[in-house]
Protein backbone atom coordinates (compact mmCIF):
# COMPACT_ATOMS: atom_id res chain seq x y z
CA UNK A 1 0.00 0.00 0.00
CA UNK A 2 2.71 2.39 0.96
CA UNK A 3 4.20 1.90 -2.75
CA UNK A 4 0.97 2.23 -4.29
CA UNK A 5 0.29 5.73 -2.53
CA UNK A 6 3.63 6.91 -3.15
CA UNK A 7 2.64 6.18 -7.06
CA UNK A 8 -0.11 7.78 -7.16
CA UNK A 9 1.07 10.95 -5.07
CA UNK A 10 3.89 10.66 -8.43
CA UNK A 11 1.39 10.83 -10.64
CA UNK A 12 -0.67 13.22 -9.61
CA UNK A 13 2.50 15.61 -9.25
CA UNK A 14 3.98 14.34 -12.91
CA UNK A 15 0.30 15.41 -14.31
CA UNK A 16 0.38 18.65 -12.58
CA UNK A 17 3.25 19.11 -13.74
CA UNK A 18 2.11 18.60 -16.90
CA UNK A 19 -0.85 20.47 -16.93
CA UNK A 20 1.31 23.43 -16.07
CA UNK A 21 3.83 23.02 -18.73
CA UNK A 22 0.56 22.41 -21.31
CA UNK A 23 -0.75 26.02 -19.90
CA UNK A 24 2.21 27.57 -20.16
CA UNK A 25 2.48 26.31 -23.69
CA UNK A 26 -0.88 27.32 -24.37
CA UNK A 27 -0.53 30.61 -22.86
CA UNK A 28 2.58 31.30 -25.32
CA UNK A 29 0.70 30.04 -28.44
CA UNK A 30 -2.07 32.71 -27.52
CA UNK A 31 0.25 35.63 -27.05
CA UNK A 32 1.75 34.01 -30.06
CA UNK A 33 -1.21 34.37 -31.54
CA UNK A 34 -2.10 37.55 -30.66
CA UNK A 35 1.54 39.14 -31.51
CA UNK A 36 0.76 37.93 -35.27
CA UNK A 37 -3.67 39.15 -35.37
CA UNK A 38 -1.53 42.76 -33.80
CA UNK A 39 1.30 42.00 -36.51
CA UNK A 40 -1.30 41.08 -39.66
CA UNK A 41 -3.10 44.69 -38.03
CA UNK A 42 -0.37 46.52 -38.59
CA UNK A 43 0.08 45.64 -42.13
CA UNK A 44 -3.27 46.22 -43.64
CA UNK A 45 -2.99 49.68 -41.89
CA UNK A 46 0.61 49.92 -43.14
CA UNK A 47 -0.89 48.95 -46.82
CA UNK A 48 -3.98 51.24 -47.03
CA UNK A 49 -1.80 53.74 -45.79
CA UNK A 50 0.60 53.46 -48.21
CA UNK A 51 -1.72 54.83 -51.17
CA UNK A 52 -1.35 58.26 -48.71
CA UNK A 53 1.96 58.41 -47.94
CA UNK A 54 3.84 61.53 -49.18
CA UNK A 55 4.67 60.45 -52.17
CA UNK A 56 1.12 59.82 -53.57
CA UNK A 57 0.39 63.51 -52.49
CA UNK A 58 3.73 64.32 -55.08
CA UNK A 59 1.65 65.54 -58.03
CA UNK A 60 2.22 64.03 -61.66
CA UNK A 61 3.88 67.10 -63.69
CA UNK A 62 3.93 67.33 -67.56
CA UNK A 63 5.26 70.01 -69.38
CA UNK A 64 3.84 70.84 -73.06
CA UNK A 65 5.34 72.88 -75.87
CA UNK A 66 3.55 73.07 -78.89
CA UNK A 67 5.43 75.30 -82.07
CA UNK A 68 5.43 75.80 -85.40
CA UNK A 69 6.53 77.66 -88.47
CA UNK A 70 4.07 78.34 -91.61
CA UNK A 71 3.73 79.62 -94.79
CA UNK A 72 0.98 81.18 -95.89
CA UNK A 73 -0.64 83.23 -99.27
CA UNK A 74 -2.17 85.82 -97.09
CA UNK A 75 -0.19 88.18 -94.38
CA UNK A 76 -0.51 88.35 -90.96
CA UNK A 77 -2.90 91.54 -91.03
CA UNK A 78 -5.27 90.47 -93.44
CA UNK A 79 -5.61 87.22 -91.68
CA UNK A 80 -5.86 88.34 -88.66
CA UNK A 81 -9.20 89.71 -89.72
CA UNK A 82 -10.46 87.02 -91.86
CA UNK A 83 -14.62 86.51 -91.99
CA UNK A 84 -16.72 83.43 -92.13
CA UNK A 85 -19.74 84.35 -93.89
CA UNK A 86 -22.38 83.40 -90.92
CA UNK A 87 -20.38 82.62 -87.98
CA UNK A 88 -17.77 85.06 -87.53
CA UNK A 89 -17.38 88.50 -88.45
CA UNK A 90 -14.58 90.67 -89.59
CA UNK A 91 -11.84 91.04 -86.90
CA UNK A 92 -13.63 88.90 -84.16
CA UNK A 93 -11.91 85.45 -84.71
CA UNK A 94 -9.30 84.51 -82.13
CA UNK A 95 -6.59 83.40 -83.32
CA UNK A 96 -3.97 81.32 -80.50
CA UNK A 97 -2.59 78.99 -82.77
CA UNK A 98 -0.35 79.06 -86.02
CA UNK A 99 -1.40 82.84 -86.03
CA UNK A 100 1.79 84.44 -87.75
CA UNK A 101 3.68 83.48 -91.62
CA UNK A 102 7.40 82.18 -89.66
CA UNK A 103 7.75 81.17 -86.35
CA UNK A 104 4.83 80.49 -83.71
CA UNK A 105 5.32 79.86 -80.03
CA UNK A 106 1.84 78.70 -79.53
CA UNK A 107 1.53 77.86 -76.02
CA UNK A 108 3.59 75.85 -73.31
CA UNK A 109 0.64 74.00 -71.29
CA UNK A 110 1.42 73.11 -66.97
CA UNK A 111 -0.33 69.99 -66.61
CA UNK A 112 -0.73 68.50 -62.81
CA UNK A 113 -2.71 65.38 -61.58
CA UNK A 114 -2.87 64.30 -58.35
CA UNK A 115 -4.84 61.63 -56.14
CA UNK A 116 -6.39 63.39 -53.18
CA UNK A 117 -7.54 60.96 -51.23
CA UNK A 118 -9.87 57.63 -51.85
CA UNK A 119 -12.35 59.63 -53.01
CA UNK A 120 -11.16 62.43 -55.27
CA UNK A 121 -8.64 62.89 -57.95
CA UNK A 122 -7.63 66.57 -59.40
CA UNK A 123 -6.59 67.99 -62.61
CA UNK A 124 -5.30 71.13 -63.55
CA UNK A 125 -4.23 72.54 -66.86
CA UNK A 126 -1.73 75.99 -67.45
CA UNK A 127 -2.35 77.41 -70.49
CA UNK A 128 0.73 80.03 -71.10
CA UNK A 129 0.41 82.01 -74.44
CA UNK A 130 3.03 84.24 -75.60
CA UNK A 131 0.85 86.98 -73.77
CA UNK A 132 -1.35 85.80 -70.70
CA UNK A 133 -1.99 82.59 -68.82
CA UNK A 134 -4.77 81.38 -68.07
CA UNK A 135 -6.44 78.22 -66.12
CA UNK A 136 -7.51 75.75 -69.33
CA UNK A 137 -8.75 73.01 -66.55
CA UNK A 138 -9.07 72.92 -63.10
CA UNK A 139 -11.45 70.78 -61.96
CA UNK A 140 -12.05 67.22 -59.30
CA UNK A 141 -12.99 64.21 -59.92
CA UNK A 142 -14.70 61.19 -57.52
CA UNK A 143 -13.09 58.01 -57.94
CA UNK A 144 -14.90 55.61 -56.04
CA UNK A 145 -18.40 56.06 -56.57
CA UNK A 146 -20.72 53.21 -56.86
CA UNK A 147 -23.02 51.81 -60.06
CA UNK A 148 -20.61 53.21 -62.20
CA UNK A 149 -21.07 56.63 -61.35
CA UNK A 150 -18.71 59.79 -61.84
CA UNK A 151 -18.76 63.25 -60.84
CA UNK A 152 -16.45 66.14 -62.71
CA UNK A 153 -16.88 69.94 -61.11
CA UNK A 154 -14.56 72.79 -61.73
CA UNK A 155 -13.67 73.91 -64.67
CA UNK A 156 -13.77 71.33 -67.93
CA UNK A 157 -13.48 70.45 -71.48
CA UNK A 158 -17.04 69.23 -72.55
CA UNK A 159 -17.67 65.63 -73.24
CA UNK A 160 -19.74 67.08 -76.06
CA UNK A 161 -18.60 65.21 -79.38
CA UNK A 162 -15.61 63.60 -80.03
CA UNK A 163 -12.99 66.40 -80.67
CA UNK A 164 -14.45 68.75 -78.14
CA UNK A 165 -13.05 67.02 -75.04
CA UNK A 166 -9.30 66.72 -76.34
CA UNK A 167 -6.27 69.41 -76.04
CA UNK A 168 -5.13 70.77 -79.27
CA UNK A 169 -1.93 68.93 -79.13
CA UNK A 170 -3.66 65.63 -78.75
CA UNK A 171 -5.62 66.39 -82.16
CA UNK A 172 -4.60 64.39 -85.50
CA UNK A 173 -4.72 67.64 -87.80
CA UNK A 174 -2.87 70.95 -85.77
CA UNK A 175 -5.93 72.83 -87.18
CA UNK A 176 -9.46 73.12 -85.67
CA UNK A 177 -12.02 71.72 -87.71
CA UNK A 178 -13.90 74.43 -89.75
CA UNK A 179 -17.44 73.84 -87.62
CA UNK A 180 -15.77 73.31 -84.57
CA UNK A 181 -14.18 76.60 -84.67
CA UNK A 182 -17.43 78.68 -86.47
CA UNK A 183 -19.72 77.11 -83.62
CA UNK A 184 -17.33 77.72 -80.33
CA UNK A 185 -14.18 79.25 -80.65
CA UNK A 186 -10.82 77.78 -80.54
CA UNK A 187 -11.26 76.97 -76.69
CA UNK A 188 -14.49 74.65 -77.90
CA UNK A 189 -17.28 73.82 -74.93
CA UNK A 190 -15.11 74.01 -72.15
CA UNK A 191 -16.66 75.86 -68.67
CA UNK A 192 -17.11 75.98 -65.15
CA UNK A 193 -19.61 73.70 -63.89
CA UNK A 194 -20.58 70.02 -63.01
CA UNK A 195 -20.91 66.87 -64.76
CA UNK A 196 -22.38 63.37 -64.01
CA UNK A 197 -21.54 60.40 -66.04
CA UNK A 198 -22.96 56.34 -65.52
CA UNK A 199 -20.66 53.52 -67.75
CA UNK A 200 -23.98 50.61 -67.82
CA UNK A 201 -22.65 47.23 -66.42
CA UNK A 202 -23.06 45.69 -69.88
CA UNK A 203 -20.23 44.00 -71.91
CA UNK A 204 -21.16 46.39 -74.47
CA UNK A 205 -19.45 49.77 -73.72
CA UNK A 206 -23.05 52.24 -72.77
CA UNK A 207 -21.63 55.84 -71.17
CA UNK A 208 -24.23 58.68 -70.37
CA UNK A 209 -23.26 62.10 -69.38
CA UNK A 210 -25.36 65.17 -68.46
CA UNK A 211 -23.14 68.50 -67.80
CA UNK A 212 -24.48 71.88 -66.02
CA UNK A 213 -22.05 74.73 -67.22
CA UNK A 214 -21.69 78.64 -66.64
CA UNK A 215 -22.47 79.06 -70.58
CA UNK A 216 -19.50 81.39 -70.93
CA UNK A 217 -18.98 80.42 -74.67
CA UNK A 218 -20.33 83.43 -76.99
CA UNK A 219 -20.26 82.02 -79.82
CA UNK A 220 -23.23 79.99 -79.55
CA UNK A 221 -24.41 81.23 -75.79
CA UNK A 222 -23.19 83.58 -73.93
CA UNK A 223 -25.58 84.82 -71.67
CA UNK A 224 -24.34 84.52 -68.02
CA UNK A 225 -26.50 85.63 -65.79
CA UNK A 226 -26.77 82.20 -64.27
CA UNK A 227 -25.54 78.97 -65.44
CA UNK A 228 -27.72 78.39 -68.32
CA UNK A 229 -25.89 75.75 -70.51
CA UNK A 230 -26.66 71.91 -70.47
CA UNK A 231 -24.89 69.29 -71.88
CA UNK A 232 -26.42 65.86 -72.62
CA UNK A 233 -24.75 62.47 -74.60
CA UNK A 234 -24.78 58.94 -74.82
CA UNK A 235 -21.73 57.51 -76.19
CA UNK A 236 -21.27 53.33 -77.07
CA UNK A 237 -18.61 51.09 -78.23
CA UNK A 238 -18.58 47.94 -79.94
CA UNK A 239 -15.83 45.27 -81.36
CA UNK A 240 -17.26 44.52 -84.10
CA UNK A 241 -14.14 41.53 -84.45
CA UNK A 242 -10.96 41.17 -82.92
CA UNK A 243 -9.36 44.39 -84.90
CA UNK A 244 -12.23 46.70 -85.76
CA UNK A 245 -13.77 49.04 -83.19
CA UNK A 246 -16.20 51.64 -83.50
CA UNK A 247 -17.49 54.59 -81.07
CA UNK A 248 -20.34 56.08 -81.44
CA UNK A 249 -22.57 58.77 -79.94
CA UNK A 250 -24.98 61.55 -79.93
CA UNK A 251 -24.69 65.04 -77.97
CA UNK A 252 -26.97 67.85 -77.18
CA UNK A 253 -26.74 71.19 -75.71
CA UNK A 254 -28.59 74.10 -75.10
CA UNK A 255 -28.34 77.15 -73.63
CA UNK A 256 -28.59 81.12 -73.87
CA UNK A 257 -27.65 83.02 -76.75
CA UNK A 258 -26.34 86.77 -75.90
CA UNK A 259 -29.72 87.60 -78.02
CA UNK A 260 -31.64 85.99 -75.09
CA UNK A 261 -33.20 83.27 -76.84
CA UNK A 262 -32.45 79.17 -76.67
CA UNK A 263 -29.22 77.94 -78.80
CA UNK A 264 -29.74 74.15 -79.94
CA UNK A 265 -26.69 72.51 -80.89
CA UNK A 266 -27.19 68.57 -82.00
CA UNK A 267 -23.70 65.91 -82.56
CA UNK A 268 -23.61 63.00 -84.07
CA UNK A 269 -20.23 61.14 -84.15
CA UNK A 270 -18.54 58.01 -85.65
CA UNK A 271 -14.75 56.41 -84.77
CA UNK A 272 -14.02 53.23 -86.87
CA UNK A 273 -10.39 52.09 -85.93
CA UNK A 274 -8.90 48.97 -87.41
CA UNK A 275 -5.74 47.51 -86.08
CA UNK A 276 -3.12 45.77 -87.82
CA UNK A 277 -0.63 44.86 -85.45
CA UNK A 278 0.10 46.92 -82.34
CA UNK A 279 1.07 49.88 -83.69
CA UNK A 280 -0.53 50.07 -87.50
CA UNK A 281 -3.80 50.77 -87.51
CA UNK A 282 -6.79 52.82 -89.70
CA UNK A 283 -8.92 55.55 -87.80
CA UNK A 284 -11.63 57.04 -89.90
CA UNK A 285 -13.19 59.65 -87.82
CA UNK A 286 -16.49 61.81 -88.50
CA UNK A 287 -18.44 64.30 -86.96
CA UNK A 288 -21.48 66.52 -88.12
CA UNK A 289 -23.28 69.35 -86.27
CA UNK A 290 -26.45 71.34 -86.25
CA UNK A 291 -27.21 74.57 -84.89
CA UNK A 292 -30.67 75.89 -84.45
CA UNK A 293 -30.78 79.55 -82.53
CA UNK A 294 -33.93 81.73 -81.71
CA UNK A 295 -34.11 85.24 -81.82
CA UNK A 296 -31.77 85.48 -84.83
CA UNK A 297 -33.02 87.40 -87.86
CA UNK A 298 -30.69 85.36 -90.26
CA UNK A 299 -28.37 82.02 -90.15
CA UNK A 300 -31.20 80.29 -87.58
CA UNK A 301 -30.13 77.29 -88.61
CA UNK A 302 -26.52 76.13 -89.90
CA UNK A 303 -24.74 72.90 -90.10
CA UNK A 304 -21.19 71.09 -90.91
CA UNK A 305 -19.29 68.25 -90.76
CA UNK A 306 -15.64 66.98 -91.09
CA UNK A 307 -14.21 63.59 -91.96
CA UNK A 308 -10.42 62.46 -91.61
CA UNK A 309 -8.81 59.44 -91.98
CA UNK A 310 -5.59 59.06 -90.51
CA UNK A 311 -2.97 55.91 -91.06
CA UNK A 312 -0.65 54.91 -88.32
CA UNK A 313 2.45 52.64 -90.35
CA UNK A 314 4.33 52.21 -87.35
CA UNK A 315 5.20 53.33 -83.95
CA UNK A 316 6.87 56.15 -85.60
CA UNK A 317 5.09 57.60 -88.89
CA UNK A 318 1.52 58.30 -89.97
CA UNK A 319 -0.49 60.18 -92.40
CA UNK A 320 -3.84 61.55 -92.70
CA UNK A 321 -6.66 63.44 -95.21
CA UNK A 322 -9.33 65.58 -93.85
CA UNK A 323 -12.12 67.48 -95.27
CA UNK A 324 -14.34 70.22 -93.36
CA UNK A 325 -17.48 71.29 -95.13
CA UNK A 326 -20.55 73.47 -94.18
CA UNK A 327 -23.94 72.30 -95.55
CA UNK A 328 -26.07 74.64 -94.58
CA UNK A 329 -25.75 78.65 -94.17
CA UNK A 330 -26.43 81.33 -95.79
CA UNK A 331 -23.19 80.92 -97.57
CA UNK A 332 -23.14 77.17 -97.48
CA UNK A 333 -19.97 76.60 -100.54
CA UNK A 334 -17.48 76.81 -97.15
CA UNK A 335 -14.86 73.94 -97.72
CA UNK A 336 -11.32 73.12 -96.75
CA UNK A 337 -8.81 70.62 -97.38
CA UNK A 338 -5.90 69.49 -95.53
CA UNK A 339 -3.52 66.56 -95.78
CA UNK A 340 -0.70 65.78 -93.31
CA UNK A 341 2.50 63.59 -92.37
CA UNK A 342 3.86 62.86 -89.08
CA UNK A 343 6.94 61.37 -87.01
CA UNK A 344 7.41 60.64 -83.37
CA UNK A 345 10.78 59.84 -83.13
CA UNK A 346 9.53 58.87 -79.46
CA UNK A 347 6.62 58.41 -77.46
CA UNK A 348 7.06 62.43 -76.14
CA UNK A 349 8.48 63.94 -79.57
CA UNK A 350 6.25 64.61 -82.66
CA UNK A 351 7.29 66.61 -85.97
CA UNK A 352 3.81 66.38 -88.09
CA UNK A 353 4.23 68.73 -91.86
CA UNK A 354 0.58 69.85 -93.00
CA UNK A 355 -0.78 71.47 -96.08
CA UNK A 356 -4.49 72.83 -96.47
CA UNK A 357 -6.86 74.54 -98.86
CA UNK A 358 -9.04 76.57 -97.13
CA UNK A 359 -12.31 77.84 -99.10
CA UNK A 360 -14.30 79.58 -96.57
CA UNK A 361 -12.59 82.58 -95.61
CA UNK A 362 -13.31 86.03 -96.32
CA UNK A 363 -11.21 88.80 -95.98
CA UNK A 364 -11.41 92.23 -97.56
CA UNK A 365 -14.98 91.69 -98.32
CA UNK A 366 -13.62 88.37 -100.83
CA UNK A 367 -13.44 84.89 -100.58
CA UNK A 368 -9.92 83.84 -100.75
CA UNK A 369 -8.51 80.67 -101.22
CA UNK A 370 -5.78 80.38 -98.80
CA UNK A 371 -2.98 77.86 -98.83
CA UNK A 372 -1.26 77.28 -95.54
CA UNK A 373 2.07 74.68 -95.37
CA UNK A 374 2.90 74.14 -91.99
CA UNK A 375 5.60 72.16 -89.83
CA UNK A 376 4.60 72.10 -85.90
CA UNK A 377 7.17 70.45 -83.12
CA UNK A 378 5.10 68.84 -79.67
CA UNK A 379 7.25 68.24 -77.05
CA UNK A 380 5.76 66.78 -73.78
CA UNK A 381 8.26 66.09 -70.73
CA UNK A 382 7.14 64.81 -68.05
CA UNK A 383 4.21 62.57 -66.74
CA UNK A 384 1.41 62.74 -68.94
CA UNK A 385 -1.51 60.29 -69.48
CA UNK A 386 -2.50 58.83 -72.95
CA UNK A 387 -5.21 60.66 -74.85
CA UNK A 388 -7.70 57.91 -76.18
CA UNK A 389 -7.47 57.44 -80.16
Amino acid sequence: MPKKIALGVLCAISLSANNTALEKRVELLEKKLQELQIQNTQAKYQTRSSSFSQNAYLPDIALILNMSSIARNIDNTQYENFAIPGFITTGSAQLPFNKNRGFNLNYAELALHSVVDPYFEAFAMLHIHPDHTAIGEGYVKTTSLPYGLGIKAGKFKSSFGRINAKHQHAWNFDEQPIIYKALFGPGSIGDMGISTQWVAPTDTYVMVGVELLQGSNKRSFGNTQKNNLTVAYLKTSLDITQNLSTLTGISFARGKNLFGGDTDIYNVELTMQQQFNSYSSLTWQSEALYRKRQNIATDAKQAGFYTQLVYKYNKNYATGIRYDGIVKNSVDDLQKYTVMAQYHPFPMSRLRLSYSYDKTKVIDGSRKNIHTVMLTLNIAAGAHGAHDY
